[in-house]
């Protein structure tokens, strides 16, 4: 008699609050209720993880839970053992430090790896800083490009962000890059020094805290506008050159 074909699990990318937002503010109960049911997580930090789990009430005891690492140090072929709670009949689920998994973040070789499979894999609801600030900000939201991370060094910095407000003026492309918080108060004053005065700039930070600040303004405004330190607060900067 031929054994029974094993039935793979769902893959579920579960998006994560964005700081201490209380979850029930920016996460459907639909996906409170799968993630409290889960035992099996890929995440960034395992401690992080559990915090945030905790405040959902699983079902089982958080020490029952299992917990497997995935983050810019794990190697390629790391990832196939990742995947052995599904490749085993259980459904996993994926949780980013913030936001939602696959987005500037390593998840993404973990999903793709997935589909190569063919494991069924299921996006979740809930909050992205990328589009939550490109909705905000009033700039192009039909194109637009998420650079990540300009370089550090001051003059690799200027050149990036000058190449960047060209290829905004040529395709009208909005352009968001994101900062260390620690890093921000030095990126918004490279923006200030290398964008043209009429170029588009928009500052969203922590965004759905209670802190939530979102503001577009020329950069010409921005040169004579009170801003808050940036340090140390999560932010997302955008920026559409005008002709």
């Amino acid at each position: 008699m031929t054994p029974p074909i094993q039935k793979t699990g769902t893959l579920y990318l579960i998006p994560c609050t964005l700081g201490d937002t209380p979850t029930e503010r920016v996460l459907p109960q639909y996906v409170i209720n799968i993630a409290r049911r889960l035992n099996y997580f890929v995440v960034e930090q395992a401690k992080t993880a559990r915090q945030f789990l905790a405040a959902l009430k699983p079902e089982q005891p958080i020490q029952t839970l299992h917990f497997n690492s995935l983050n810019q140090h794990t190697a390629t072929n790391e990832l196939e053992s990742l995947l052995a709670p599904l490749l085993a009949g259980h459904d996993l689920g994926v949780i980013s430090e913030a936001g939602c998994p696959g987005i500037a973040d390593p998840g993404a070789d973990l999903v793709r790896l997935a589909h190569r499979k063919g494991i069924r894999v299921v996006p979740l609801v809930g909050p992205s800083s990328i589009l939550l600030a490109l909705m905000a900000s009033g700039l192009n939201g039909q194109c637009f490009a998420f650079q990540g991370y300009l370089p550090i060094e001051d003059a690799e910095r200027k050149k990036s962000i000058s190449a960047l407000e060209m290829e905004s003026a040529k395709r009208n492309q909005t352009q968001l890059f994101i900062e260390t918080p620690y890093r921000n108060d030095r990126l918004f004053a490279a923006l200030l020094s290398t964008c043209r005065p009429q170029t588009l700039l928009c500052i969203a930070t922590d965004i759905t805290l209670d802190s939530e600040d979102i503001k577009t303004l020329s950069v010409a405004q921005w040169k004579v506008t009170a801003v808050p330190s940036l340090n140390k607060h999560p932010s997302l900067f955008l920026m559409l050159a005008v002709k």
